[in-house]
C-alpha cells in the first residue's frame, strides 16, 4: 500500500497553486496529485497534468466542477488556492470527504463560517496563510488556556506611515507596488487598504477560538515574524521565517510533519533589523471594521466580502478614489439585514448578491 499523501489542488494555475507544485515536484516520494483545477486556464492546466500523471477525468474548471472533482478523486489532502467567496462549495466538499483541507482561501471560511465550522472535524482544517500558519506553529508551545492572546503582523503595504489625507489620491499602480509579496490584484489591493489583514483578524477568531478582543494586529514592516502568540505567563512565541509561501504551504500538505528544504532558513551571520509599530486605526479603519463585522457574525461577512470585491474593482476602473474603498464597504454593512436568522448557501448567495448590487448603486451614484 503506498504511503504517498494524495493531493487534489484547486486552483492550481494561480500563485499557490504553482508554490504548491513546487513543493510536491521536489518531493515526489511523499506526495501525489491526484487532481487539479483552475478558473479557465486550461492549456497550464493540460502542461500540470501531463508532467504529474494526472488523468484527463481528474481535472476541474470553476467551483462547480472542482466541488464533483473533491468528491471523486479520494485526496487525502485538498489545498484550496480558490480565490474569492466561489471557494466555499469546494470547501464544504473537502470537509464532508474527511481530506485535510489546506485553506489558502480564506474567504470560504469567512464568508460560511457556521456552514464551514459544522462539517470541520478537530483539527482538519489547516490554515496555509502565513499569519494563520505560524500562529498554529506557536499555539504548540502551551496550553490553548494558557494563551492570552494573538498578535497578527501586517507589513503596511506600500502606503504603511501615511494618514489618511495623503491617502485620498493614491493610484492603482501605487496600491499595486506591495513591498514584500507578488499577489494579485484583489488580495495586493485589500493589503493596501489592510482589508485584508482584517479578514485574517475573523479568520484567526474562527480558526482558533479566541475571542475578537485578545487578537490584536501589529505592524511589521519586515514580513520576517508572520505572527505571535502571547501566553498569560508574559512569554510572546513568535514564528521567524522568510517571506516565502512555499513554507506554510508544505506545512498544509502534512501538518504537522515539516517538509525538508520547503524554503531557505533565515542568514544568521547578518545583522537584521526588525521593526513594530502600532497600527493607525484612523488611516487604515478596515481593521476595527471587520472586528464589527466578525462580531455581527451570520452575512455580514459575506457582505463586508462582497461590498470590498466591488469596490476594489471600481477602484481600479477609476470610478473611486482609494479612500472610497473603505468607507463603501462600511456604508454597506451599515444597511444590512440578514436575510435567514440561520446561515445557509442560499441566504448567503443572497446577501452577497445584495451587497455587491449595493455597493455598485452607491458607486455609481457618486
Amino acid at each position: 500500500m503506498s504511503d504517498l499523501r494524495r493531493v487534489c489542488i484547486l486552483g492550481s494555475t494561480g500563485s499557490i497553486g504553482e508554490q504548491t507544485l513546487d513543493i510536491i515536484r521536489q518531493h515526489r516520494d511523499r506526495f501525489d496529485v491526484v487532481g487539479l483545477s483552475a478558473g479557465s486556464n486550461r492549456e497550464r492546466v493540460a502542461e500540470q497534468a501531463a508532467e504529474f500523471g494526472v488523468a484527463a477525468h481528474a481535472l476541474a474548471f470553476g467551483a462547480v466542477e472542482s466541488e464533483a472533482l473533491v468528491r471523486a478523486c479520494g485526496a487525502d489532502v485538498v489545498v484550496n488556492g480558490i480565490t474569492g467567496s466561489v471557494g466555499l462549495g469546494p470547501t464544504l466538499a473537502a470537509l464532508e470527504t474527511g481530506a485535510s483541507l489546506a485553506l489558502a482561501n480564506k474567504e470560504s471560511l469567512i464568508v460560511g463560517a457556521d456552514l464551514v465550522k459544522a462539517v470541520a472535524a478537530p483539527g482538519q482544517i489547516v490554515p496555509v496563510d502565513s499569519e494563520h500558519s505560524a500562529i498554529a506553529q506557536c499555539l504548540t508551545s502551551g496550553r490553548r488556556d494558557e494563551v492570552r492572546r494573538l498578535i497578527v503582523t501586517a507589513s503596511g503595504g506600500p502606503f504603511r506611515g501615511m494618514c489618511r489625507d495623503e491617502l485620498r489620491d493614491v493610484t492603482p499602480q501605487q496600491a499595486l507596488a506591495h513591498p514584500t509579496w507578488n499577489m494579485g490584484r484583489v488580495v495586493t489591493t485589500n493589503s493596501a487598504t489592510l482589508v485584508n489583514k482584517g479578514l485574517e483578524v475573523i479568520e484567526a477568531h474562527l480558526l482558533f477560538d479566541m475571542p475578537y478582543d485578545d487578537i490584536d494586529v501589529v505592524v511589521h514592516p519586515q514580513s520576517i515574524i508572520h505572527s505571535m502568540v502571547e501566553y498569560h505567563d508574559g512569554s510572546t512565541i513568535a514564528q521567524v521565517s522568510m517571506p516565502d509561501m512555499r513554507l506554510p504551504i508544505a506545512l498544509g500538505l502534512d501538518w504537522p510533519s515539516r517538509i525538508p528544504g520547503a524554503t531557505a532558513p533565515m542568514d544568521w551571520t547578518r545583522a537584521h533589523e526588525w521593526q513594530f509599530l502600532p497600527l493607525d486605526d484612523a488611516a487604515f479603519p478596515a481593521v476595527t471594521l471587520a472586528k464589527h463585522v466578525g462580531k455581527l457574525g451570520n452575512s455580514y461577512p459575506a457582505v463586508f466580502n462582497a461590498a470590498n470585491e466591488e469596490a476594489v474593482d471600481a477602484f481600479h476602473d477609476g470610478k473611486i478614489g482609494f479612500l472610497d474603498i473603505v468607507d463603501t464597504v462600511r456604508a454597506v454593512v451599515e444597511m444590512h439585514e440578514p436575510f435567514a436568522e440561520t446561515v445557509t448557501r442560499e441566504s448567503l448567495a443572497e446577501a452577497e448578491s445584495w451587497a455587491r448590487n449595493t455597493a455598485n448603486r452607491r458607486i455609481d451614484a457618486r
